[in-house]
Order: structure tokens, then C-alpha cells, then sequence
């Protein structure tokens, strides 16, 4: 387990720090592993984005002096010790849902909040030792940061739709003792599991986690009046074999412009597909990584 009085002294630290080079250093200093984004957004510089993340202040010092205005990123899951319940507030609001949780005793042991520039909110817990715990998106508004994610960290800016640069800042911490959230069943109670869709006239049998390929050959094939709903079908078993938006698209979208679909409407069916799906998990099984912050359809 972390420290996580430390590391709660080094995100309120960070918070007030002079600059965003002076941040990472705070993170670092106490075993925080960070990496650098995008200056005013949220997509990494690094090649190997939140896999490089490291708390080595020599590598710290290189990267912010090599880009001093440098969002911070912090990777989730085993590799920080931090696992992030990421709370929306856009059109609509995650915060009722999450309220919900808490009153069932999923999301009460969350040890300090930060406030994102969108006006939502990221709840850190400490990540279960030895238990992995993947990222997730729901429809409830409630994304989960855990192994093979990443968030931003205070006082790093995103520049919004309005054009204005707002800061993620450190809330409150908690008067309460901290505990693990249990992903699994804070998914189920957010977002339970719909049934799965009725497999398409032709459809390959088994084609999701055995072979990927088999399901872009039959969308590629796919005449037009089914190309939209075969699309959909196909990046739905995807989603729940638990791929990432960004290989659902890369193995679906060529196989969908074969069969005549446009760029937006194949990008947008995918979208629906991660909105309906739910990836078939389990706490401590191995799975494909999720969605994590910074991939974007």
C-alpha cells in the first residue's frame, strides 16, 4: 500500500506549486510516478505515454526542462498505487450515481478528491495490492482509472471547448479511513450488463476473442443496408472482450470504409458501441486494456 498521507501532502503541495516542473517534482519526490501531457490538455508526450512514468527526479528534471508548461500525468492502478473514480459534470451529471454508490457502500472509503476543469471530480482510492483492476467507462457518467489508465494531476490546465484554461485542483481530504474500491461491483451497480445482441445471418461464431480479424473481414463484406448495425454488432463484441476504442477502430474502421461507410458515422457507431457494451471481467483476470484518459474517439 502507499503512503497516502504522503502522497495526499504532495497533491495539496502541488497544487500551490509555483510552476508545473515544481509539481512533477512534488509528486516524484514522495514515490508519486508521473510523466508529462500535452501543455493545456491531456494526451501524453511520451512515446510510450503512462508506461514511462517514473519518479526518477534526473528523468523528471529532463522532461519538464525539455517542456516546462507540461500538464502532469499520473498513471492509475498498481503502477502509482491510485486507482480514480472520475465524476462528470458535463450536460449531464455523474454526481447522483456516485451518491447512490457511497449510500451502498462502494465509494465511502475514497481518501481526497481533486476538482477537474470541467466541473466534475476525481475521487482517489488506494489501488488493492495484488489485485488487478482494469479501467472502465459507463453511461452513468462515472469512468474508473485503474490499471492501464491514467488521470491528470493538479495544477495542471486543459483548455476547454470556450477556449478558457481551467486547473484541476485539490479538493478535500478525507476525515475517514481510506479503502480499495471494488471495481467490479461498483460496474455492476453503475452500469449492469446488457444482454448480448442477437449475432447477425452470416456472422463467424466465436470471432470476438479468438479472432478480431474474422470480425473486420465479415463488416468488410457487409452489403449496404446491414453495414451500420453489422458495424455495431462487431464493435460491441470488441467492447465486451474488453478492447480499447483506439483497437476496436483500428481493426473495424478500415473493414467499415471497405464497405462504404463514412469516417463520422463509422466513429460515431463505435461510440454507441462503448455507451451499450460492458466488457466481460473479473477482479484479478487478465484482460485487454480499456479505455484509459487521453483516448479519444
Amino acid at each position: 500500500m502507499p503512503d497516502l498521507a504522503a502522497f495526499a501532502l504532495a497533491f495539496r503541495a502541488a497544487d500551490s506549486a509555483p510552476s508545473l516542473a515544481e509539481a512533477a517534482h512534488t509528486y516524484a519526490a514522495v514515490g508519486v510516478p508521473v510523466f508529462p501531457c500535452v501543455s493545456g490538455a491531456k494526451q501524453p508526450l511520451t512515446n510510450r505515454g503512462f508506461h514511462d512514468a517514473s519518479s526518477d527526479q534526473r528523468l523528471v528534471e529532463a522532461w519538464w526542462r525539455w517542456t516546462p508548461d507540461a500538464n502532469v500525468g499520473i498513471p492509475t492502478g498498481a503502477a502509482s498505487g491510485l486507482d480514480v473514480v472520475d465524476v462528470d459534470q458535463h450536460s449531464e451529471s455523474g454526481f447522483p450515481a456516485f451518491n447512490g454508490a457511497t449510500r451502498r457502500g462502494l465509494t465511502a472509503g475514497w481518501a481526497w478528491t481533486v476538482r477537474t476543469p470541467s466541473g466534475g471530480m476525481h475521487f482517489y482510492f488506494p489501488h488493492p495490492v495484488g489485485v488487478e483492476q482494469r479501467s472502465w467507462t459507463t453511461r452513468a457518467r462515472i469512468d474508473f482509472r485503474g490499471d492501464g489508465g491514467y488521470v491528470v494531476a493538479p495544477p495542471s490546465r486543459v483548455r476547454l471547448g470556450d477556449g478558457e484554461l481551467r486547473y484541476y485542483q485539490f479538493g478535500v481530504q478525507s476525515p475517514r479511513q481510506s479503502a480499495p474500491v471494488d471495481a467490479v461491483a461498483l460496474r455492476a451497480f453503475l452500469d449492469p450488463p446488457r444482454p448480448r445482441l442477437a449475432r447477425p445471418e452470416g456472422a463467424p461464431r466465436g470471432a470476438g476473442r479468438t479472432n478480431p480479424e474474422r470480425l473486420a473481414g465479415f463488416v468488410a463484406s457487409t452489403g449496404e443496408g446491414r453495414r451500420n448495425s453489422v458495424l455495431f454488432w462487431a464493435a460491441c463484441e470488441m467492447v465486451r472482450d474488453a478492447y480499447d476504442p483506439a483497437s476496436v477502430l483500428g481493426v473495424l474502421g478500415p473493414a467499415a470504409a471497405h464497405a462504404g461507410l463514412g469516417e463520422r458515422e463509422i466513429e460515431a457507431t463505435v461510440r454507441s458501441a462503448f455507451k451499450r457494451a460492458v466488457p466481460i471481467t473479473t477482479r484479478g483476470g487478465g484482460g485487454r486494456p480499456f479505455a484509459s484518459e487521453g483516448v479519444h474517439l
